[in-house]
């Protein structure tokens, strides 16, 4: 492959940067995104054709691609679909010579991680580059041959087995097909996003884009042109019109991941858009209709926020028509090891290891844990027990567990298979009713909060369970 731009060749090695692909038919485009991304110490490959793009990808794992949209030699939504088809986590920057807002969505339709119409604005592509490079993680996975695991997949299933998340997920299918804001409430690592998405397959607006932004990544400033875009010249270095992610969600989802973290002064401009259906664009002169179905996470108390004067109670009612909790892990024990062997089948095939199993040991060391990181915490682990296992199973000293800073339960002598198997049916539902109330000091309005359920629910249950004893029995 002939390289180009400084006769750098077609791969710039540079061991500690961040990899990343520019494909692009035009000399000029291609050298100044080389010269603004090695600035910034990424390690560049350029490319001047799909082929060349290709065999470029095949051969080496990169986290990011750039790619233009219009010339003959590179037909973009193809592009997109074949890297798309040989490594589906990396996120492709579409760029376009002359975009419209349609073409926008059908990029994002297709799968591109954003789409930025030429002339580029540098100081936007190195911002956009910055936002791909961290939702494709950079753990160093990928140099293994093996993904990320933290990366959240558009088709990874929910596995439980606990009668909680199984009500839970029944309410979310029922609420999925109308366009009432969803507010997911839930720990970090819980798999806010994974519900989001579930609601969305489960709607009709399955076809349509599913957009997610992370209120927490960017500063107020980007966020507003992030969210409602902006016009060409509205502010210093808006050198073109570039379409927020709500006019990108248009007949689809938009996810707003940890709402709880927009600024007051974006808080009635959000607001505005759920009571109006429109956005305003920076430095636009005429608002512009949306049709966004709008599911916003959060994992903090965002009613004790309200309370402390930090998050509008307007915008709180807005968000929370339909109130959904995800339980943390361990508060549902019963889905430990089928998540956990979900994981270790998922990545022995992803990385290439012939990993089977777990061994008994490595499964009751598992149940013991505290795991504040929840599901993304027992994810990362067994990626890394694929990963160090010498033999076809997996053992304790996989895990790494003292280095990783992992901790016991203060009742984790408790927690046997046995004790598991029980706790899928009654028994664990009694468990967690009887710990709930206790936690809350027989209050059940806030237990049936925790639980996930309505106090109508906790109380019949309660009048089930008249022999729960201790707290439980005193309150039925």
């Amino acid at each position: 492959m002939r390289g180009h731009g400084h006769n750098q060749g077609a791969f710039l090695d540079v061991q500690e940067a961040r990899s990343i692909l520019v494909v692009d038919d035009q000399p000029e485009t291609r050298q100044a995104i080389f010269e603004a991304l090695t600035r910034a110490g990424h390690a560049v490959a350029l490319a001047q054709s799909r082929e060349e793009a290709l065999e470029a990808f095949r051969a080496r794992p990169f986290e990011l691609v750039i790619a233009d949209v219009d010339s003959p030699r590179l037909p973009g939504p193809d592009l997109l679909e074949e890297v798309k088809e040989i490594r589906g986590g990396t996120p492709v920057i579409l760029i376009p010579t002359d975009g419209s807002v349609g073409d926008a969505v059908a990029a994002m339709r297709a799968g591109a991680f954003d789409y930025l119409p030429k002339p580029l604005s540098m100081d936007l592509l190195a911002e956009t580059v910055a936002r791909g490079l961290s939702a494709s993680n950079g753990s160093g996975a990928w140099k293994t041959g093996c993904p990320a695991a933290d990366h959240p997949s558009a088709d990874r299933p929910i596995i439980t087995q606990d009668p909680g998340m199984k009500r839970l997920l029944t309410r979310a299918a029922q609420v999925a097909g109308s366009k009432a804001t969803v507010l997911i409430e839930g720990e970090s690592g819980t798999g806010k996003e994974l519900l989001a998405r579930y609601i969305h397959r489960a709607s009709d607006r399955s076809d349509g884009p599913f957009v997610a932004i992370n209120c927490a990544s960017l500063p107020e400033g980007l966020l507003e042109s992030e969210l409602f875009g902006h016009e060409k010249g509205s502010f210093t270095g808006a050198s073109m019109r570039k379409i927020g992610k709500f006019e990108l969600a248009h007949q689809g989802t938009i996810l707003l991941d940890e709402v709880s973290e927009m600024g007051p002064p974006l808080q009635p401009k959000l607001l505005r858009v759920l009571q109006e259906g429109e956005i305003d664009r920076v430095g636009g002169k005429h608002p512009v209709p949306i049709d966004v179905r709008v599911v916003a996470t959060t994992n903090r108390d965002l009613l004790d926020w309200v309370e402390q004067g930090r998050f509008r109670q307007d915008l709180y009612y807005r968000l929370n028509v339909i109130p959904l909790r995800i339980p943390a892990l361990r508060e549902r024990a019963g889905d430990i090891l089928p998540l956990a062997r979900y994981f270790l089948e998922k990545y022995s095939r992803e990385c290439g290891r012939k990993v089977k199993t777990m061994g008994p040991e490595a499964e009751s060391r598992l149940l013991r844990l505290s795991w504040p990181g929840n599901v993304r915490e027992l994810e990362n682990m067994m990626a890394r027990g694929v990963l160090l296992a010498e033999t076809d199973t997996v053992g304790p000293a996989d895990f790494f567990l003292e280095e990783a800073g992992c901790k016991e339960r203060p009742d984790a002598a408790l927690a046997t298979e046995e004790d598991l198997r029980i706790s899928t049916i009654r028994e664990m539902e009694r468990r967690l009713i009887r710990r709930a109330l206790t936690e809350t000091d027989g209050n059940r309005t806030h237990a049936a909060r925790i639980l996930g359920i309505s106090v109508r629910t906790l109380r019949n249950k309660l009048a089930e369970y008249k022999n729960l004893g201790g707290e439980a029995g005193q309150a039925a």
